[in-house]
């Protein structure tokens, strides 16, 4: 009798790859709950509120602002920060010459930028005699002559500085009642410094008394903070020993404390600058973490919709592994201590709608994959298996696209923007994980059920969907006119370079410098009454605008905290009060240096766009590609530019997204159309180029329906601070799929229509994958 041979069935044994992909989403998904539920992310000050100050050092006489010189400049902030007890406070140097502070919480920024700039020379002087003034003049003899602080209209004459701040080594607020002095500073001497004080003050007390050379003065900043008198206990020639002194002066608690911390940081290596500082509100933080949650919310929501409409029971699935997306992108960040901003919120809105790509991709894949006749009869997880296999090429293209805008943004940004480029960045590898790993899983799964292959409609890619029917009965013929495209969309392209050069475009403080500030008003006041309460106020050339319910924004040039307090108090006047919400200062070389950024930034993602198409397509494509690409960008900053919204930071991060959205639309149907030409190499360019239009068109239509459910979210929802933004997306993505058809798609045929090649073959690729089952895919 014959041995019979046992053989699993397909749902009695997963293959190993199965299970290793179960087991990697498992530990995924379990690391990030975990990382989720026991951390907190590490917010910005755009959205906890506080003050940023960006702080730019100088050569002196004697030093040179190195990088050296720097970090030596940064210790000594720290300290003054620390001292002033700010909590969470944050310091770090940027390049060679700038210093990053950022103050969580300040109430009062001015006060806490003018204490960590301060150079704070803390000198020791003898004095030599008392004077009339007047003060900062020379005296005959070469000796300084400064107001004595204690004499009302008295001066003293200074001899050379005989101990310096350096041989401080600590300096503390005290409060002593009994003594009647109030608040003092006690300081504590260290080796050298000690012996110089004691030779210092015992000089003083060899004078007679009542003669203002037995006086030490304590100056701070060519100011004398200080002018004690030796005690008779004080010996001649010995001095105070002990290594420590007492400065009085009438202080207060605040003031104490200030001079205490100045004197403990000692001076600075080299003088600084502010260069950038920047001041948010909490409240404006709430509301934009509120804002952008709704609208991600919503854009999900809406977004699972249409993907289960289109796609039923896969779709589902998706909208599943979606959430799953949010939990991993939300744990690399908070895991990698990111610091999330609100470009950054934005950029986890708008990576949900790169994560839908993916998954549309696969799918419409499959729909194709899926044999026509007897649906019923067919198993739904061989046309999956290849949907997967066959989509994986214009996948990675598209993510190594958005990949490279993202990681531009992360190296030329500044400030806020650096964290959009970092959560795009995690966004997009995690969209992979999400797509390639967890929706596979859960589908893989589910097809095996056998209840699930009797109905393979349930599964939403035996149906060819509507788009994809009508294209079939009625396939376009748009490169027969080519050249008319290229033609309009060159007019498209005169018109947003008129608006450029007519209009110009209206550059935030970020790249022209200046000072921007957004007021919170007690009543609604219109932009022209507002307008006329600045001028009166003496800034007649100030661009007043109103911003959301209840705000002001006035944009100036360089405007001292002075002039900054009298425009608040003239809008105070006709909007019963105003309150400052938000305030950025650039200085004009920070504003030079970051418009040269961003013209950099974008040189540069052209030329990675141009470098890596170029390695992945043929050279014809890759420039069609980035022409499209390039095309988006103009009509994008024309619209800006004939609209007069600002052009800022924020827009430059819409501006590389929308090259990464461009690039990632081509893409797609740049990797159908080299896939046609294997499968057909002596078909007609033209021909070939409408049936990938034609192929990829479904995908289109559904990945840009869900990336414009979340924007519209965003811009209805998010407020000012991001409706410019999304703005831009929103017009970036309708560009963007429309030069994918009518620009990238016709010059690729006129650059490659005529040139005798043939298509270049991969390694590892079979038959099937040349010449596929019956259907051109």
């Amino acid at each position: 009798m014959p041995s019979r041979t046992s053989t699993a069935s397909p749902t009695s044994r997963a293959p190993r790859g199965t299970l290793w992909r179960a087991l990697a989403a498992f530990v995924v998904v379990a690391v990030s709950l975990l990382v989720a539920l026991s951390s907190t992310p590490r917010l910005g000050l755009d959205l906890k509120g506080g003050t940023r100050i960006v702080l730019e050092t100088r050569d002196s006489p004697t030093a040179r602002a190195d990088a050296a010189a720097t970090d030596r400049t940064l210790e000594v902030l720290r300290q003054r920060v620390d001292a002033l007890g700010v909590a969470e406070a944050s310091l770090a140097r940027s390049g060679d010459r700038r210093i990053v502070v950022e103050l969580p919480g300040v109430d009062n920024p001015r006060e806490a930028a003018a204490a960590i700039g301060r150079t704070a020379q803390l000198t020791f002087h003898p004095v030599q005699r008392a004077v009339t003034g007047p003060a900062g003049v020379p005296a005959a003899d070469g000796s300084r002559v400064l107001a004595d602080p204690d004499t009302p209209g008295g001066f003293l004459a200074l001899a050379p500085p005989a101990l310096t701040g350096n041989g401080v080594k600590d300096a503390e607020a005290v409060l002593d009642p009994s003594s009647g002095r109030g608040w003092t500073v006690d300081l504590t001497f260290r080796g050298g410094g000690a012996k110089d004080w004691a030779r210092i003050t015992g000089q003083a007390a060899c004078a007679a008394p009542g003669d203002p050379a037995r006086r030490v003065a304590i100056v701070l900043d060519d100011r004398i903070v200080s002018a004690p008198g030796m005690e008779r206990t004080v010996a001649c020639g010995a001095g105070i020993t002990g290594g420590s002194a007492q400065i009085t002066g009438g202080f207060d608690g605040d003031a104490a404390r200030e001079l205490a911390a100045l004197v403990k940081g000692g001076a600075l290596p080299v003088p600084v600058t502010i260069v950038h500082q920047s001041t948010v509100g909490p409240t404006l933080g709430e509301d934009a973490i509120r804002a952008s949650f709704w609208a991600a919310v919503i854009g999900l929501v809406c977004t699972g919709v249409f993907i289960i409409a289109v796609y039923r029971l896969l779709g589902l699935l998706a909208t599943v592994a979606l959430a799953l997306y949010g939990l991993i992108s939300y744990a690399a960040v908070v895991a990698l201590g990111a610091t999330l901003t609100l470009p950054g919120l934005a950029g986890f809105v708008l990576a949900i709608g790169i994560a839908v790509d993916a998954n549309v991709l696969v799918f419409e894949r499959a729909r194709e994959e899926f044999p026509r006749g007897k649906p019923d009869a067919v198993d739904p997880r061989r046309p999956l298996r290849t949907g997967f296999r066959k989509a994986w090429s214009a996948v990675a293209d598209s993510h190594v696209t958005t990949v490279l805008a993202a990681g531009l943004l992360f190296v030329f940004a500044v400030g806020p923007v650096k964290g959009f480029g970092v959560t795009l960045v995690i966004g997009v590898l995690a969209s992979l994980v999400s797509a390639m790993v967890i929706t596979r899983l859960f589908a893989e799964w589910t097809l095996n059920r056998s209840w699930v292959r009797r109905r393979p409609g349930l599964t939403g890619i035996a149906a060819k969907g509507r788009l994809r029917t009508r294209l079939e009965k009625r396939p376009p013929r748009l490169m027969r006119r080519r050249k008319l495209w290229l033609g309009l969309c060159g007019g498209l392209l005169l018109a947003a370079v008129a608006g450029i050069g007519v209009r110009g475009l209206e550059f935030g403080v970020e790249f022209t410098g200046g000072r921007q500030t957004e007021y919170v008003t007690g009543r609604t006041v219109d932009a022209e009454t507002a307008r006329r309460a600045v001028s009166d106020a003496g800034f007649p050339r100030a661009v007043v605008q109103e911003s959301g319910e209840g705000g002001i924004t006035v944009r100036t040039g360089e405007l001292s905290d002075a002039e900054q307090s009298r425009i608040g108090a003239a809008l105070g006047e006709v909007a019963d009060g105003a309150r400052v919400e938000r305030d950025e200062r650039i200085g004009p070389s920070l504003g030079a240096e970051l418009r040269t950024q961003a013209l950099i930034a974008l040189g540069v993602a052209v030329a990675a766009q141009l470098g890596y198409l170029a390695l992945r397509f043929r050279w014809t494509f890759a420039v069609a590609a980035v022409a499209a690409m390039a095309q988006d960008v103009l009509l994008v900053v024309g619209l800006f530019a004939w609209l007069g919204k600002p052009v800022d930071s924020v827009f430059l991060a819409a501006l590389l997204t929308v090259v990464g959205y461009s690039v990632n639309d081509s893409v797609v149907v740049l990797d159908r159309l080299r896939e046609l030409r294997r499968s057909a190499p002596r078909a007609a360019w033209p021909d070939l180029a409408d049936l990938a239009v034609a192929q990829t068109l479904p995908r289109t239509v559904n990945t840009g329906m869900g990336a414009l459910f979340v924007l519209t979210a965003l811009a209805v929802l998010g407020g000012d601070s991001l409706a410019d933004f999304s703005v831009a997306l929103l017009a970036g993505v309708v560009v963007g799929v429309a030069s994918t058809v009518f620009t990238a798609m016709p010059l690729a045929v006129v650059l490659t229509s005529g040139r005798r090649d043939r298509p270049r073959r991969e390694p590892g690729r079979t038959a099937r994958d040349r010449n596929p089952s019956g259907a051109v895919v």
